[in-house]
């Protein structure tokens, strides 16, 4: 009975803890709240790497959601707060960084490897057609019966 009681207050505990977790905003309408869950869906927490603000419980995710939240307030535009964020932690808080000077290799370097795989490809493929079709030397009537004889003691 013990035992049952110390795993109820436990899972009460544990329940407790998982429901501060969430945040609770008061949105205008609807729209607002939509605005609010794509912005946070689409931009990176800078501590996790690999995943967004929205699903992340880091502290610096919290704070980044409840300055998204005073900057929809404030009437600012989803252009504005990503290019407030994007100029306090740089392009690595977008998932889809734009093409620039900066970016243009992780943009391009993919298919540049591509391209360039396929130009090794193509040589080795060129270079290995040429070896096959070239015809085969031509022997000196001398070096005919030498490798005759070769040919003959080897079956012996």
């Amino acid at each position: 009975m013990k035992s049952m009681i110390r795993a109820l207050l436990l899972g009460l505990a544990v329940s407790a803890t998982a429901h501060a977790a969430i945040d609770t905003y008061d949105f205008k309408d609807e729209a607002e709240r939509e605005r609010y869950r794509t912005l946070t869906e689409e931009l990176r927490c800078p501590k996790c790497q690999n995943q967004n603000i929205a699903d992340s419980n880091a502290p610096i995710a919290m704070d980044l959601r409840e300055e998204i939240f005073r900057m929809l307030e404030e009437g600012k535009s989803n252009d504005e707060i990503v290019a407030y964020l994007v100029d306090r932690y740089g392009d690595f808080v977008r998932y889809k960084p734009p093409v620039n000077a900066k970016t243009m290799l992780l943009w391009y370097g993919p298919v540049g490897l591509l391209v360039l795989g396929f130009g090794v490809l193509t040589v080795i493929l060129v270079r290995r057609r040429r070896v096959e079709k070239a015809p085969a030397s031509t022997l000196s009537e001398t070096e005919r019966e030498r490798l005759a004889k070769l040919l003959d003691k080897k079956d012996s």
